[in-house]
């Protein structure tokens, strides 16, 4: 049976696996807002869906608090992405939130595409928001891959079962789910900044 690791020693033992789940998932993003830049209908769509959606009236009713909106930020990426998207699917069926959450990611990169100067300029501070809670979700993207292929390969994780890898699978996926969280704290707290303070000073600039 594999022995308990820490995340980082995780990371160092399938170096290869967690480089290829980086770029599945920084791939798609990059693929969303490059269509969403050449198709600015797509983008048009996915904004509209968005601000009409049940998301969009949440966010418009607590802009006005930055830390509320931070906290709001925080629940949405750990709850109904992370968990329900990543990780509960991957529980039931071996690999299914990685193909779900490509979907969003996708479906996120045509909202935020460049299609014209303030997103574009909006997008330079909000790249390092991308960039930190991005990365929070291929950890557990990571943790679902080692989930699935333990549950399927117990060998990998030196047991013999089905039963035992997906047992060990959920600890390595548990253990990736730490640092994940402190970089969703991250990522939604400079989210909230970003937000509040450098975007209205960039595009201050840009049209002053």
């Amino acid at each position: 049976m594999v022995r308990l690791q820490g995340p980082f020693q995780i990371i160092r033992t399938d170096r290869r696996a967690y480089l290829l789940v980086n770029a599945f998932v920084y791939g798609t993003l990059l693929l969303g807002l490059a269509l969403g830049a050449l198709f600015p209908n797509l983008h048009a769509a996915r904004t509209a869906s968005f601000a009409n959606g049940s998301q969009g009236a949440l966010v418009e009713k607590v802009f006005t608090h930055p830390w509320v909106f931070g906290g709001i930020i925080f629940l949405v990426n750990v709850f109904p992405t992370a968990l329900l998207l990543i990780t509960i699917p991957s529980l039931v069926i071996p690999f299914a939130g990685l193909a779900v959450f490509a979907v969003k990611t996708f479906d996120l990169g045509l909202t935020l595409a460049p299609v014209d100067r303030t997103t574009a300029l909006t997008l330079i501070p909000h790249s390092l928001t991308l960039l930190i809670e991005f990365q929070a979700y291929v950890l557990v993207m990571f943790g679902a891959y080692l989930l699935g292929r333990s549950w399927l390969r117990p060998a990998t994780v030196d047991v013999t079962t089905h039963r035992e890898g997906y047992a060990c699978g959920l600890r390595l996926l548990g253990c990736l789910w730490r640092p994940a969280l402190a970089l969703f704290v991250v990522g939604a707290t400079y989210e909230a900044f970003e937000i509040y303070f450098l975007v209205p000073r960039v595009l201050g600039v840009a049209h002053g």
